[in-house]
């Protein structure tokens, strides 16, 4: 299955260039938390403060609720959300006490005549 979530960052110059030197290699641990959870690829693009994620994962493996409560009992990935979040806003649409918010797909070329 194929995600695509948005999140907000703080307007500030700093704080972005620092979220991005800290996606440039995250930490094993989250690597790991994010593949045991059955997550097989994931991008995050930019634009202004704006962020896209696509996130693809195996359907047998993944489930959102799962790999929430696998965080909350892990200190390592509560460390690292809890650092992200210093540099994270939620957007307008996200509901409150969330971070990455599912976008609604409204085209696709394959399904196109």
């Amino acid at each position: 299955m194929r995600y695509c979530l948005a999140l907000d960052l703080q307007d500030d110059p700093a704080l972005i260039q620092e979220y991005e030197q800290y996606h440039r290699e995250i930490w094993p641990e989250i690597a790991a938390h994010l593949r045991q959870q059955g997550v097989l690829a994931m991008e995050i693009y930019r634009l202004g403060t704006r962020l896209v994620m696509l996130m693809d994962t195996d359907d047998a493996l993944y489930s959102a609720e799962r790999m929430a409560q696998a965080a909350r009992g892990n200190p390592r990935i509560q460390e690292w959300e809890t650092l992200m979040w210093r540099f994270q806003a939620a957007t307008p649409w996200t509901p409150a006490g969330e971070k990455w918010t599912p976008m609604t797909q409204i085209f696709n070329l394959g399904r196109q005549r």
